[in-house]
């Protein structure tokens, strides 16, 4: 199950999130095994940029495997209840306009904005400089209650 928050909604996810869990991050795999299942089966949808793929598929490509690459590439556009979204001219905007609000790095701003036009009302990630971005409701993957 996921949050009570998530329940019914959509949720935009940092690349990060994707890190962890591909990772096996000690301190985040629970969370993010928490979370990828609620998604998985339909008790939230997700939503994130084609920068996450990008940036998912350098460490494989990086270290020549290609079997990790085609895995990601498989599971990141398969995954039941997550859309991967391009970057087009909405989303530039909105980025454009979050990035000189609020002075984040592009790649944020981008993610943010890409959340914000695929309907999601909350952006999961583990950055607490995010919190400051008022468009959006940031959860920290910190904050995600664990049994």
């Amino acid at each position: 199950m996921v949050i009570k928050e998530l329940r019914g909604k959509t949720a935009g996810l940092a690349t990060m999130i994707f890190i962890y869990h591909l990772e096996d991050h000690p301190k985040y795999v629970a969370a993010t095994e928490k979370l990828f299942d609620g998604i998985e089966h339909g008790s939230c949808r997700a939503v994130t940029s084609i920068l996450t793929l990008i940036e998912l598929l350098i460490k494989p490509k990086r270290e020549g495997n290609l079997i990790a690459v085609s895995d990601y590439r498989d599971l990141i556009l398969t995954f039941p209840n997550l859309t991967v979204m391009d970057v087009d001219l909405r989303v530039s905007d909105i980025a454009s306009d979050l990035r000189a609000r609020y002075k984040i790095r592009m790649p944020d701003a981008i993610q943010l904005a890409t959340a914000m036009t695929g309907g999601a009302q909350h952006f999961i990630t583990n950055d607490d400089g995010l919190k400051k971005v008022k468009d959006i409701n940031i959860i920290l993957l910190d904050e995600f209650p664990l049994p």
